[in-house]
């Protein structure tokens, strides 16, 4: 879990990195830079063979967001410069002065290819403690779904949400990957979500956040806010949404009646045997081992591709 606040300590510890040091080398970080930017990997691997130039690979330099090398390989998507940088010892979750790291930038970009070169070497999939935000919300808010799963079969937190301070808590401000997903119509990105353990219900697993929000809205209540259509709602359903949570007869946005009749159905008879054991079976995989633990159930195979909705 993040931190839900930074001491005094941190935030200077936070800003003393991010101070400029007067030391020479202006000369030798202007030519990696230079490398990086013409995507020449070659050159850039000569210059980090000498030792000269090796000791500034984690310097930050540059206009606009001062970062080290490694970041502007990954921010251009330069993937043989980046895999250098990495191979002779680039810091792999450094930052630059917004507290990114090179894979946050990686996943802004898109560059899918630099966002599992830094996986592979041990990036820190949901960024830095620093930042407001993580690279799996930018995934789920710009529809990337390869990047959406990469980063979570790297262990990104699902119900990952932005930090902020108790001050300022609201439904917006804490918006998280499943409301950014179905606000912003992916639902590709929405499904794997869910998939990889997304609460169904709430955009939080806070108690206590949820308790300062005066209404906090459901998923299912979001859908018909933004108009979503039948499928998401289904896939609330089957991944075991509480139906009887959202008060819809109180809401004046909801024009869509297919949507209102599949939710009529579904809370007018309970749910079956196999829907219900298929959400209490992964309910507890989940906070047990993992949902990646399915394929180690003694159980025949069909039943394990019904666990995963696998089936239709």
């Amino acid at each position: 879990m993040w931190p839900i606040e930074m001491s005094l300590v941190d935030i200077t510890k936070m800003f003393s990195m991010f101070q400029p040091t007067e030391e020479e080398g202006n000369g030798e970080i202007s030519q990696l830079n230079q490398a990086i930017s013409n995507d020449d990997d070659k050159l850039l691997a000569e210059l980090l063979s000498q030792e000269r130039y090796r000791r500034f690979i984690n310097s930050r330099s540059g206009w606009g967001v001062p970062g080290t090398p490694l970041r502007l390989a990954a921010s251009m998507g330069h993937l043989k410069c980046l895999e250098v940088l990495l191979v002779h010892g680039a810091e792999v979750d450094s930052l630059d002065v917004k507290a990114q790291t090179p894979l946050f930038t990686a996943v802004s970009g898109k560059h899918l290819d630099c966002v599992q070169a830094l996986l592979r070497a041990g990036a820190n999939p949901n960024g830095s403690i620093y930042n407001n935000s993580s690279p799996l919300l930018i995934a789920a808010r710009e529809g990337d779904v390869e990047i959406l799963k990469e980063l979570l079969d790297h262990g990104a937190e699902v119900n990952v949400r932005c930090k902020m301070p108790n001050w300022a808590y609201n439904p917006c401000a804490c918006s998280g990957p499943l409301y950014l997903a179905l606000v912003y119509g992916h639902f590709d990105c929405f499904r794997l979500l869910l998939l990889y353990g997304a609460n169904p219900d709430f955009n939080s697993t806070e108690e206590r956040l949820l308790s300062r929000i005066k209404s906090p809205k459901t998923a299912l209540e979001m859908c018909f806010k933004y108009g979503c259509g039948t499928e998401y709602v289904q896939l609330l359903i089957d991944f075991g949404a509480n139906l009887y949570l959202p008060d819809l007869s109180a809401s004046k946005n909801i024009k869509q009646n297919e949507v209102l009749k599949l939710l009529d159905r579904a809370r007018a008879q309970p749910r079956c045997l196999m829907s219900l054991s298929r959400i209490t079976i992964r309910k507890y995989l989940k906070q047990a081992s993992g949902l990646h633990s399915i394929d180690q159930l003694n159980i025949p195979p069909i039943l394990k591709d019904y666990v995963k909705h696998h089936l239709s």
